[in-house]
Formats: structure tokens, sequence, C-alpha cells
């Protein structure tokens, strides 16, 4: 199904905006395209295998990008020519051959940056809630070393910052969820923190939004959410109210055997669960202000609405209603957010 314009959070103002969406086929880039689209912009779409989703892309040329062969602004010039906007999607949850943090997370966009600056073209950089300095996580500190060089790169940017998101085809999500089933549920005595569970969708529509601005200079830094505040274990609880009446038994987890899963599974590839977000569970990842209402031009979506649409006749399509694109890897702030 296509993207309905009518239902579109914004329009073009004048002409037509011209948009790289960067990640473009993965969960949180599909949300941006399927926006963008609705809108009326014109589309290129960055993938590290562009080939294999050009059938799903009929609206927008697809380019080959990958982030570890473009560390110099120079690389980013052909990908530049005839853009008005880029936004970028694109982040790991761990590390690949050839595919570090720090180049994917940090150096890449930071010639990104500067390519935009000479190009006059604007930035919009998806980044995460949480980011701290001193983070004992290369996950994290790359972000926000990444963060820093675009801020100084001279470019019109900004720099979005979403809570934990939840939507159709998410990683973190379909494992939250599955964890939400689950008639006993481990919850690590230090995962205090508060999250602003939010529709991936509505971060689509905040994309859309941001890019029609002529100037980003009134949102170098955008962060989003849900408008309520869920801890960890009350967010399973929510979750798990859509399946079942029945509550589960949350026994708590010493803090040392949270930290050895999470290092085992960043080890073994296996989760979403890592040691970063093992860290921003024990911190808040609130947004603060919360601009997703001033972007949306409502409130954002509830999260039981995404669970349940048809519950709410009056919520937003579900992304698979969406012809978006496939579901790729590169799930970043589909986490406690990034």
């Amino acid at each position: 199904m296509q993207p309905d314009p009518e239902n579109s959070p914004t329009s073009v103002a004048s002409g037509v905006l011209r948009v790289l969406v960067l990640g473009g086929t993965g969960f949180i880039g599909r949300h941006a395209v399927a926006a963008l689209h609705g809108a009326g912009a014109q589309l290129a779409i960055g993938s590290r295998h562009p080939a294999r989703h050009e059938g799903t892309y009929p609206f927008a040329p697809l380019h080959l990008v990958r982030f570890e062969q473009l560390l110099q602004p120079g690389a980013w010039a052909p990908l530049l020519k005839d853009v008005d906007v880029v936004v970028n999607c694109v982040g790991i949850l761990r590390q690949r051959p050839n595919e570090s943090y720090d180049h994917v997370h940090h150096r890449a966009p930071a010639a990104l940056a500067v390519a935009c600056a000479g190009a006059n073209v604007r930035l919009i950089h998806t980044s995460a809630l949480g980011l701290h300095e001193g983070a004992k996580s290369r996950f994290l500190s790359s972000k926000l070393l990444g963060e820093r060089a675009i801020a100084a790169s001279g470019s019109d940017y900004a720099i979005v910052r979403p809570s934990l998101l939840d939507g159709e085809g998410g990683f973190g999500a379909r494992w939250l969820r599955g964890l939400s089933r689950s008639p006993v549920q481990f919850i690590p005595r230090g995962a205090r923190g508060g999250i602003a569970a939010m529709a991936a969708t509505d971060l689509g529509t905040a994309f859309a939004a941001l890019a029609a601005l002529p100037s980003l200079a009134s949102h170098r830094e955008v962060e989003l959410g849900g408008t309520r505040r869920y801890g960890y274990a009350e967010y399973l609880r929510e979750l798990r109210a859509d399946y079942t009446g029945t509550r589960a038994l949350q026994i708590p987890l010493p803090n040392w055997a949270a930290r050895v899963g999470a290092h085992v599974c960043d080890v073994l590839h296996f989760s979403p669960f890592s040691y970063g977000h093992w860290i921003l569970l024990q911190r808040d990842n609130m947004p603060v202000p919360n601009r997703l209402p001033e972007l949306l031009g409502h409130e954002p979506l509830p999260i039981r609405a995404i669970l349940s649409p048809v519950l709410h006749p009056n919520a937003h399509p579900e992304p698979s209603q969406v012809h978006a694109g496939k579901i790729g890897p590169h799930d970043l702030p589909d986490t406690p957010a990034g």
C-alpha cells in the first residue's frame, strides 16, 4: 500500500524537496522514507545492499552507501548532487569486520556533515538519548563523538534523539514483545531509568516535518519521545497487557548478572541487549524538552495504539500498511536510545 499524501504530516512548501535517506531500507529509515514520500518529496535512498531493494522502492533510486568507505568529505560529493536534505538513519548495534562504531557513528557522519556544509545541504542526523561523557561503551561514546563532530562542522544540521521505538519490524521491539509474553521475567535491579516509548511511525513523521523546514537553526538538538514515562518493568507489563490479562512473575536480577549477560550477548551477537544498553537502562532516557508533539502537530501515538490498532480506529497506519521497503539490520534507535 502506498503512503497516503492526505494523511501526511507535512507537505513540501515550494517546489519539490529532494531528500537522500541514508539507511532508508532499515527499520528507522523505512519510516522516514514512507513519511517523506507521503509528503511529496523526491527521494533517493542509500543502502549497503541496493540491489536487494530495487523492486521495493519503485519511486526512488537506490545508491550503494557503505560508511566505512566514506570517511572523507570528498567521498560524499557524488551522493549530494541534486539533494536539499540528507536524513541519516544509519547505525549499527554491534561492530562487524570493516564496519566499526568509530566509522559508522563518528568519522563517516563527521565527513558527511562537512560535505553538507560545503554543498549547502541540510543534515538531519539520528542519534540517541542518554549519551554522556565517560560512558564505558564504544557504542555510546562513538555516537557522542559523532554528535560533536556534526556540531562543529558548520553545516545546517539537526541531531534527532529518539527514545525507545516500537513498531512493526523492529529488532528490539520484537524482542521486548517476546519477553513480555514470558510468564517469568528477570528485571535487572539497576534498570531504573525512565523511557518515553514512542511509535516509529511518529519518528518518520518528525523527520518529514524537519526536512520541510528551510533552516534547521532552531532545531539543532531534537529530543523525541512519547508522553508517558515508563520504567523497564512497567513497560514489559504494558506490552504484556495487550496479549493477556495475566501478570508475569517479575524476578529481580542482580546487576552483576545483567552486566555479564550484556557482555555475553555482545560476544555472541545475540539479542538486542548489549553492554551499551545496560548502561542506558540505568539512566533516564527522557526527552527534555520533548519536541515530538510540536513536530507532529498533535499528541504522539500511545503505545497501546501501536500494539492494538484495531482498538484505536483513529490511530496512524502501521508501517506494514505502507510501501516503504524491507526491514534491514540497521535498527539502532529501536533501543532505549538509538
